[in-house]
């Protein structure tokens, strides 16, 4: 790999004010034939491109290169790695020098940290270099992994972002590979919620700089808002000669050259059907009146008669006669009532409050405040809010403390943001199902890296109940038989903190003992999920909490068959399934799964209703649902799910490009 091939063609860069690939805009022939090259010839491309043996070539050079390293010193280590990093500036990241920058690596990785690379790791390590998404089976070591390219790109005087979807993760990582950043000579730093703007300045100062995709995303947004209209380096070079460099001092940022992305299936797919809104608070002393008035109003309409309800597009919108309630009910109302889009707007909204986001399942109350629930990884997201007033809204009908409304300073999507890294690479454990999306979106081909040791993992038949109450007490039994009699250890999978809740109350009543985890008690996450291995602990966690904490076996769990993995209710995506299935039998560890879901689950309901009630009518008491007919309602209402969200996010990427533009014309800034 060249080094233009690092840096991109200069005509794709722009350097206002740091370097970041500018976005083409392709015109539909060109991305009719990304679509039909994709569909047709692009899996051809990877099974000759990526296979194994052609990634196995940098581990044969890795070999090579390995021989008589023991005998350096640390210094000696360090003085050849930094002349590597020089080479590798002016030549590029060509395999013989990464082969012997990754035999150096390895070592000093070994010297440090006691741990040294697999040849799967070298493997994953040298295609993240060129630039590739690479899938690794969950537990298989990507967060060292990751340490191999970004080192290397550091050495070679890159700045690299290893981006992390929590705080938790950004700060352990950071910190468990301290040493080894240390020992090279790279400054590490880290950016999570809450710090101040010279802190953050500092952080991506550093060689390598561990942070979440949202604290970059608003990062990147606040820096386009103190830019303004002047944003080009000329621009700020004049404005420190005339003595005004405060703007630029404002920037936090320093470009975006490298960018790993950890769980890149979680940040680019499952997170990219929200817009990031980067908003200031505006006051408002008639928006609590306004909201109660607004709900009251809407618990008096009948559905189907005022209003319609769509739950799978999740949309609520008035009908004709609902639409003429409203006139009379606003005719001697003052303030927004007396705008026709508005009062509209602002009923639809109270609809949704009511009708569409739940307590416990989309948000949940703490410390008197309505805090969104992350659907994709069940975490609150602190200091997120819904835009347009829904928020103050779902405020009102919980009777909390209303917050000052938001009013939009900068917006952009993951899928705009991610591709203006000049370069972009991914790790994720789960990628097939969405390597067309993320190919045509990200441009990033996908690389499966092979297992370090064979998996001992066990799927079990699933299991289907008419209804949620029966499967609830079939996953008791199943703890009841496994935990408590058999001492394995078991978790226990569900999707929102209601259904966590319920499987706790009914464990309860059982004298099972159990840990639970969801969005309410997310504190002490990586310390629960680290527990769950012990031989008969129960563990309660909503959808994937822990993701990114590996679960060790106690002694003599193993020879019990190891942790077994209960999913409680299928997800919108068969990717988040099979990571929570991943959770078991890690590194060749013995572990079982199953799934236990119920037909009246919101996924078989909201997305597939008329096949569920042609299951349910198969289905009564004592005639089990066929196999092949589980499958097929799974994958029917998986496609129909994953299909609306693909253009959720499709939707979202036009309109941000779309106000883009309107805004370039009206003169502010994007």
């Amino acid at each position: 790999m060249s080094r233009a091939a690092l840096l991109g063609d200069p005509a794709e860069l722009v350097w206002r004010p740091y370097p970041e690939r500018a976005e083409d805009k392709p015109g539909w022939h060109d991305q009719l034939a990304e679509a039909l090259y994709a569909a047709t010839l692009a899996p051809w491309r990877d099974r000759l491109l990526t296979s194994k043996r052609r990634l196995e070539v940098i581990v044969d050079l890795v070999g090579r290169h390995a021989h008589g390293l023991q005998l350096l010193s640390d210094q000696d280590l360090v003085s050849r790695l930094q002349v590597l990093g020089g080479r590798m500036r002016r030549q590029g990241f060509v395999p013989e020098l990464v082969g012997e920058c990754f035999a150096l690596l390895q070592e000093a990785t070994s010297r440090v940290l006691g741990q040294r690379h697999y040849e799967t790791q070298l493997m994953g390590g040298w295609a993240l270099l060129q630039g590739k998404l690479v899938e690794m089976a969950t537990g298989e070591g990507k967060t060292l992994m990751a340490t191999l390219p970004a080192c290397t790109a550091a050495l070679a005087g890159y700045p690299v972002h290893i981006i992390t979807v929590n705080d938790y993760l950004a700060e352990r990582d950071a910190a468990a590979l301290a040493p080894l950043y240390g020992l090279l000579g790279l400054g590490v730093g880290t950016v999570v919620q809450g710090m101040e703007p010279p802190a953050r300045r500092r952080a991506y100062a550093q060689a390598v700089t561990y942070c979440t995709n949202k604290e970059l995303a608003f990062d990147y947004l606040r820096d386009r808002v103190a830019l303004g209209q002047r944003s080009s380096r000329l621009q700020l070079a004049l404005d420190k000669l005339r003595g005004n460099a405060a703007r630029d001092d404002r920037l936090v940022l320093r470009g975006l050259h490298f960018g790993i992305v950890d769980e890149v299936d979680s940040v680019f797919i499952d997170e990219a059907r929200t817009p990031l809104i980067l908003s200031a608070s505006t006051r408002n002393s008639e928006v609590r009146e306004s909201c109660c008035l607004a709900l009251d109003f809407a618990r008096s309409l009948g559905a189907g008669i005022d209003y319609r309800l769509d739950r799978r597009e999740r949309h609520v919108g008035l009908t004709a006669g609902g639409k003429e309630k409203l006139d009379a009910f606003a005719a001697e109302l003052s303030g927004p009532w007396t705008s026709l889009r508005g009062r509209d707007a602002m009923i639809a909204q109270a609809l949704s409050a009511l009708l569409l986001f739940q307590r416990d399942e989309h948000y949940v109350v703490a410390d008197g405040k309505v805090q969104i629930v992350d659907e994709s990884t069940g975490r609150i997201l602190p200091d997120r809010s819904w835009e347009r007033g829904l928020h103050q809204m779902i405020e009102a009908k919980e009777g909390c403390e209303l917050t000052e409304e938001r009013k939009t300073l900068a917006r952009t999507t993951y899928q705009r943001l991610f591709r203006r890294y000049v370069r972009l690479a991914g790790m994720t454990g789960t990628a097939r199902e969405v390597v067309p999306e993320i190919r045509s979106v990200y441009r990033l081909d996908v690389v499966a890296i092979p297992l370090h040791k064979p998996s001992q993992r066990r799927y079990l038949p699933a299991r289907i109940f008419r209804t949620q109450a029966e499967k609830w007490q079939a996953v008791a039994d199943e703890v009841e038989g496994l935990a408590v009699l058999a001492g394995r250890p078991v978790l226990i999978g569900t999707r929102s903190v209601k259904a966590s809740e319920e499987i706790s109350a009914i464990l309860q009543q059982r004298g099972i003992t159990h840990a639970l985890l969801n969005a309410k008690q997310d504190r002490d996450e990586a310390e629960i999920i680290g527990q769950a291995g012990q031989a008969g602990r129960v563990t309660v966690a909503t959808n994937m909490a822990g993701r990114g904490t590996d679960i060790h076996l106690d002694p003599g769990v193993a020879e019990k068959g190891g942790l077994h993995v209960i999913l409680t209710e299928y997800h919108e995506s068969g990717r988040i399934d099979r990571q929570l299935f991943g959770r078991c039998a890690r590194q060749g560890d013995p572990g079982s799964c199953r799934a236990v879901v119920a037909l009246d689950d919101e996924i078989f309901n909201t997305h597939a209703p008329l096949a569920t009630q042609l299951a349910q009518l198969w289905r009564w008491p004592g005639r089990p649902l066929p196999g092949l007919a589980q499958a097929a309602l799974r994958r029917l209402a998986q496609w129909a799910a994953g299909r609306k969200n693909a253009q959720v996010r499709l939707q979202n990427l036009k309109l941000d490009r779309r106000l883009d533009q309107t805004l370039g014309f009206s003169g502010r800034n994007e």
